[in-house]
């Protein structure tokens, strides 16, 4: 898990706490399940948007090898080997 801050209103939290005393779990149980719940609603990314984030990110990384594409195999071994 990562340790992570946020900022809550007063009655957000004091609605949290008896939420969490009710169901017998913390308040970041509660917190976490929320977030889970709300990036589940927002749905998966369609076709398009993934091909248009796969394409925006082409030529933004250097590996710093001239030999990658003929030699991907190997430097794939190499890098799950250690």
């Amino acid at each position: 898990m990562v340790r992570t801050q946020i900022q809550l209103t007063d009655g957000q939290l004091r609605l949290l706490k008896r939420l969490a005393t009710d169901r017998g779990v913390s308040v970041a149980t509660l917190i976490r399940e929320s977030v889970d719940r709300f990036v589940r609603s927002a749905g998966p990314v369609d076709d398009e948007e993934q091909r248009r984030r796969a394409l925006a990110a082409v030529g933004r990384f250097h590996s710093g090898r001239s030999d990658l594409a003929a030699e991907h195999d190997r430097h794939l071994e190499e890098a799950y080997r250690q």
